[in-house]
């Protein structure tokens, strides 16, 4: 039951958006008030939406240390999809620990969440399973996935498969560093800033990065709405292709991130090789004191060089910009996720998608959604 504000609740609620009320009107707002108290216990007798998950599962378990030797599974779990033959068929997949998979715990890399379990499949989710594909467990993210290392979620640090004292990159470690040990297949991992590239660059694997809104952020925890995508990841280009082709596409009207989503052929843009492509080199990118390396420098330049005897055009490019991106980014990200994340307990307001109730509980949320 929701308790109507008293009127000295009234009088303070007043006094704190500078308004002065006369005799008597306190008491009258707090009866006008009491009113309409009673919606809001008749929403919370009505049932949420559900989105049906389709396939049998258990919540898994937490893998010892021996079963977990790099720490990047958060549980183990094994929900196998579709028996059609689907292009993922024979495919086990890891999921970033900040996607919904019915049924099994996510915590999305903070104590915060830990004890939180999803009602429903994120679309990507479903999507996998309905290819084939088969859910192995939940891979360990950074702590709300706002790292670029594999140091900062409490479940401790996901250490680098080819080498243990160095950094898996983040915030999808777990996704990558499972994917270059060959313990999955693939995975999906998730990018506001370079949380798919990086890790699959420092593990050794594949990631892409798509267009904005080309797969379904639906059922993925978030940071910031304009700066949040999901995506595949891979031991091999020919992999990432294939998981993409399976999860891309619009979620009828589920993720307000969509509008207008083309879904191509990326297995078929493997074939016929780079003649004709023209490939920018950002001017920008390198020799940044500070930031850069003069070795990835050189592998980069040399990589490009490389296209160009297969026949692409390359060239040098000036966005003198780039080098405020950073900047850009921070704005919209630290802004963004304090509203988003923090102050609207990960759905924000006036949202136009699937609401995650249960998520944006702010029992679940406490002591973070109540911040200022």
């Amino acid at each position: 039951m929701v308790k109507p504000p008293s009127t000295a609740k009234v009088r303070e609620m007043a006094e704190a958006f500078g308004l002065e009320l006369g005799e008597g009107e306190a008491e009258d707002l707090a009866g006008l008030m009491a009113a309409t108290v009673g919606s809001y216990d008749r929403l919370e007798e009505l049932s949420e939406p559900a989105l049906p998950a389709k396939y049998p599962r258990s919540g898994g378990y937490r893998p010892e240390p021996e079963e977990n030797p790099l720490n990047a599974w958060y549980r183990r779990c094994e929900i196998k999809g579709a028996k059609n033959g689907g292009p993922l068929s024979g495919k086990r997949l890891a999921i970033k620990d900040n996607v919904a998979v019915a049924g099994v715990p996510m915590m999305n890399g903070t104590s915060t969440l830990e004890g939180y379990t999803p009602e429903f499949d994120a679309t990507i989710v479903r999507r996998i399973l309905d290819a084939g594909g088969e859910v192995v467990g939940k891979a360990v993210c950074e702590s709300l996935c706002f790292s670029g290392g594999s140091h900062t979620s409490d479940t401790g640090p996901v250490l680098n498969p080819h080498d243990h004292s160095r950094s898996a990159g983040g915030s999808s470690s777990g996704s990558a560093a499972l994917v270059a040990a060959g313990e999955v297949d693939m995975a999906i991992g998730g990018d506001q800033g370079g949380s798919i590239r990086m890790p699959a660059g420092w593990c050794g694997i594949y990631g892409l990065k798509g267009t904005h809104g080309l797969v379904p952020y639906t059922g993925v925890f978030p940071i910031e709405i304009t700066l949040d995508h999901t995506g595949p990841m891979a031991a091999t280009v020919e992999d990432v292709a294939l998981l993409l082709s399976a999860i891309a596409g619009e979620d009828n009207g589920l993720d307000p991130r969509q509008n207008g989503v083309e879904v191509g052929d990326y297995l078929g843009g493997l074939e016929g090789g780079v003649e004709g492509m023209r490939i920018g080199v950002v001017s920008e990118g390198f020799a940044w004191p500070g930031l850069t390396e003069d070795d990835v420098d050189d592998a980069v330049r040399s990589a490009a060089e490389e296209f160009g005897k297969l026949g692409a055009e390359v060239s040098e490019v000036s966005i003198p910009l780039h080098r405020d991106g950073v900047h850009i980014w921070n704005g919209i990200a630290i802004e963004g996720a304090t509203e988003l994340m923090v102050r609207g307990n990960s759905m924000g307001t006036n949202w136009k998608g699937h609401i995650r109730i249960n998520l944006s509980d702010s029992s679940l949320l406490s002591g973070v959604g109540e911040c200022e």
